[in-house]
């Protein structure tokens, strides 16, 4: 489970170091800061993908995503007894992600390139200027066993350090050296523990959706990330064993409702939703855009294969408030095996899941132009130092 996330420079976030629960719940007005939260989650992930660099240049590159305001916001510029200016430049520009974990942290840095002495076409290109992985929740010299600078890779050796790589690509993650680094476990173990993560936040419900059009069915014990394989994905549930825990979350959105999965043209798999008061089922073509949504989220809780980290993102988007408490109690079942985040406006949804005990909720704020955590003092903050 991660304890920490620590992000720097990134859109409206100047520097936030957030505590993580087993169930995080991040909530905040329109223009807080969620979705920039969301997207540093995801270029976090992105690290273990090898699409870090793709995934700030489909965001318009670097530079458009750096922090637009001072490096620092004195009490006078909060007061609005001066105007806000920016600060003398200081060191060169970096985006900066981290993550603290029980076990093992990472921490990555990305900056614009050095100026060439011949042209390119590529001289806004993102670099990774430094990444580091560390022993337990808090930095340490004596905690670090992988640096990376520039190109060069060292792993620790018991007490010495060991170059492995001086020429890795300024484009390439510490994650793609993993057939170079037999020496390093930790650095495999991270890679496939960020690569598990679990992002629901593009379901389609409208009528061209593929959940509503019969598909081929396989196995399938984890939802596609736009929910293509919704019946495959329902009937893999059953046949694990999970159909009462199936069952129940349907009668609890949808009392005396039912659901089966049928093969049609071969092996071709659909929905047959029944409910009370209607003579036949209904097709996944005829449902409505969130009775569909609910049965989506539904099959992503319900993974028979559950992830270290799942991440939904305003998931009430066309349920009924009605639904909203039998959500949030699948929700709640779901972080008993991994850790969650929910980012979202309900407040009918929030409400319920703040009421468990073991729930950490973020409540975002922006203040002259930059994301906060509400009520966030500097020594509220949880322990984190970057490398340096």
């Amino acid at each position: 489970m991660l304890t920490t996330l620590a992000v720097s420079h990134y859109r409206s976030i100047n520097k936030l170091v957030i505590p993580l629960g087993r169930l995080n719940v991040v909530t905040g007005p329109n223009g807080s800061g969620k979705s920039n939260l969301y997207k540093a989650l995801r270029l976090l992930a992105e690290t273990a993908q090898g699409g870090v660099v793709a995934a700030l240049a489909r965001e318009g590159g670097l530079s458009s995503t750096f922090w637009a305001g001072p490096e620092q916001i004195s009490r006078r510029m909060l007061s609005g007894e001066v105007e806000v200016q920016m600060t003398a430049p200081g060191a060169a520009k970096r985006l900066r992600l981290g993550f603290a974990g029980e076990d093992f942290s990472y921490a990555i840095s990305l900056g614009l390139p050095e100026p060439l002495p011949y042209p390119t076409a590529f001289s806004l290109d993102p670099e990774i200027k430094r990444e580091c992985i560390w022993a337990g929740p808090l930095f340490r010299p004596a905690s670090l066993l992988v640096d990376r600078a520039g190109p060069m890779v060292r792993c620790r050796a018991g007490r010495e350090w060991e170059v492995v790589n001086q020429h890795t690509a300024s484009f390439d993650s510490l994650f793609h050296q993993v057939g170079n680094l037999r020496s390093s476990p930790e650095i495999l173990s991270l890679r496939e523990r960020i690569r598990g993560w679990r992002f629901y936040d593009h379901f389609r419900t409208d009528a061209e959706a593929p959940a509503r059009r019969p598909q081929l069915g396989t196995r399938t014990p984890v939802l596609h990330h736009d929910g293509r394989d919704l019946a495959a994905a329902l009937q893999t549930i059953i046949e694990v064993g999970m159909v009462e825990d199936l069952n129940a979350a349907i009668s609890d959105a949808f009392p005396g409702a039912s659901l089966q999965v049928r093969a049609v043209q071969g092996s071709n798999f659909t929905l047959e939703f029944r409910q009370e008061g209607l003579l036949r089922p209904l097709s996944a073509a005829e449902l409505s855009d969130g009775t569909l949504r609910y049965l989506l989220l539904m099959a992503a809780l319900l993974t028979p294969r559950p992830p270290s980290m799942m991440v939904l993102n305003e998931p009430e988007t066309s349920l009924h408030p009605d639904l909203l408490p039998a959500l949030a109690r699948l929700i709640i079942r779901a972080a008993e095996h991994s850790q969650v985040w929910v980012v979202s406006h309900a407040e009918k949804l929030i409400e319920v899941l703040e009421e468990q005990g073991d729930c950490t909720p973020i409540r975002l704020e922006k203040v002259m132009g930059q994301t906060q955590l509400v009520g966030q003092r500097m020594l509220d903050e949880p322990a984190w130092h970057w490398p340096t």
